[in-house]
């Protein structure tokens, strides 16, 4: 194992607002200034985007952020300061008319968590940090650490919510964090030297010679290849996302999958075809999963998607969280190992 790598492992923000009329446009109206702004306090920036009438979708050097009319949801990987954006979004929000109403922080377990600056230096510190900058009327808060047989995952959330507002409105929300990923897989995911491509074109061969563009083929993809390695992509469906980002290097490989349903659609056997299409990209070793979601059937699902890739479930925990349902963290392990 590397002393230090690039912390594939992301932190996942989430926030919920409302406004006194029915909200539009919203969160979308802020301009593109004052989204830099917020994304320069995370030290981050935009390398790509992509909307429809529903949400607009980002890829950043560091993952993606998506802005719905009354919600924001924010991942960033490697030694970002995610945290640092409440209070500029809470504060762009007010600007538009909108108060927040929910906030969800998850994350896995770091690999190389002596990296992380303040305020990830710890759950905890993460936790107070939090705290102090979300308004004193989200008065319903829980943190929790799940854990699982594997000591190097387990997975922390902090929720909060207000008495009226439940910000549970997708039926699920399904991350996905894949280590020791398949080798040869992970190459394809190497920019070769010299290309002559730029970010953009390097990323759209990617996606199609990983077959990517086959795990949801309806979905517009914004797609992204950093050099000399690395990639991004967000995948826009309707009013649905689903995200990948891979850090390929040997040692600390990682990749995460990310999907949210639609209130549109009713039809869950999606997910499994879905999730199984995205691990077999990867081939890893070790897979968690976390399914936030209002219905309990979704997660039984997830062991339905990987057991055929071979791939064995090893523990199972589940909780409940203000403004958040119910959350199911899953890990699996190769059957070879």
């Amino acid at each position: 194992m590397a002393v230090s790598g690039f912390e594939g492992f992301e932190k996942r923000l989430e926030l919920h607002f409302f406004g006194d009329d029915p909200v539009k446009m919203g969160l979308r109206l802020m301009d593109f200034g004052s989204l830099e702004e917020v994304l320069h306090a995370v030290q981050c920036t935009v390398v790509s985007a992509v909307g429809n009438r529903f949400f607009d979708a980002y890829v950043l050097s560091e993952s993606s952020l998506f802005v719905y009319p009354t919600k924001i949801i924010i991942k960033t990987c490697g030694t970002t300061q995610l945290l640092k954006s409440i209070r500029p979004l809470i504060h762009h929000a007010r600007n538009l008319g909108l108060t927040l109403c929910g906030c969800r922080y998850t994350r896995g377990s770091f690999i190389f968590p002596k990296s992380q600056p303040f305020p990830h230096t710890s759950f905890k510190e993460e936790v107070n940090y939090i705290e102090e900058n979300i308004p004193a009327h989200l008065c319903f808060r829980k943190a929790a650490v799940m854990p699982s047989k594997l000591p190097s995952h387990s997975w922390h959330v902090f929720s909060a919510g207000d008495e009226t507002h439940h910000s549970l409105d997708v039926p699920y929300t399904v991350e996905v964090c894949m280590t020791e990923l398949d080798p040869v897989l992970a190459r394809k995911f190497f920019r070769r030297p010299a290309d002559g491509k730029n970010g953009d074109s390097a990323g759209k061969e990617m996606t199609h010679i990983t077959g990517i563009d086959n795990i949801n083929p309806g979905s517009i993809i914004c797609d992204f290849a950093f050099d000399p390695c690395g990639y991004s992509m967000n995948g826009i469906d309707c009013d649905r996302y689903s995200t990948i980002h891979v850090t390929p290097e040997d040692g600390y490989s990682y990749a995460s999958f990310e999907c949210v349903g639609s209130v549109y659609e009713d039809n869950d056997d999606d997910i499994v075809q879905v999730l199984k299409k995205a691990v077999q990209v990867f081939r890893p070793s070790t897979v968690s999963v976390s399914t936030t979601a209002t219905n309990h059937e979704i997660w039984t699902r997830v062991a339905r998607a990987m057991e055929p890739l071979g791939l064995k479930c090893r523990s199972c925990t589940m909780d409940e969280f203000p403004a958040a349902g119910s959350i199911v963290f899953q890990t699996f392990t190769a059957r070879r190992k």
